[in-house]
């Protein structure tokens, strides 16, 4: 596929679009959808503002979100413990929300943020990295995915 033709994520309103692809999918999908309807009962109109402020500052150097991220993933972890595997899918309907629609140096390192920021959650939140610290949790995941498993 030439990538050269997608457009890179480049303004708030790249991301409020991506985002809320992402958060159908997510919503949708049966291992982590639950944290977000059931057990968060995320209203994602109200929090939308707040999440494309931490992407905004994170992806186009903004100061825009101002906040502890790793506070209301402790909080829902106290409840129901999150894991590689969920950490994993996050990641994996992140990259597929961006693959096919967006390229460039931008959405590359949305990709890579993706990433880090769920191994490090992970490692925060006291839970073992499956994959001997380096994220390889993900790369198994993305197979089971394109495998249909």
């Amino acid at each position: 596929m030439d990538t050269g033709a997608l457009p890179d994520l480049t303004t708030r309103d790249d991301l409020e679009r991506v985002l809320r692809r992402f958060y159908r999918a997510a919503f949708a999908d049966p291992l982590i959808g639950p944290f977000f309807t059931g057990i968060a009962r995320l209203d994602l109109e109200a929090h939308l503002p707040r999440i494309t402020d931490f992407w905004e500052s994170a992806l186009l150097r903004t100061a825009a979100y101002r906040g502890n991220a790793l506070a209301p993933h402790a909080a829902l972890h106290a409840v129901a413990p999150l894991t590689a595997a969920h950490f994993g899918r996050w990641v994996q309907l992140w990259r597929a929300t961006l693959d096919g629609r967006h390229a460039g140096p931008v959405t590359e390192r949305a990709k890579d943020r993706s990433q880090r920021i769920a191994v490090a959650m992970l490692r925060r939140l006291g839970e073992p990295d499956t994959g001997g610290g380096t994220g390889g949790f993900v790369p198994l995941s993305a197979v089971r995915l394109a495998s249909g498993h």
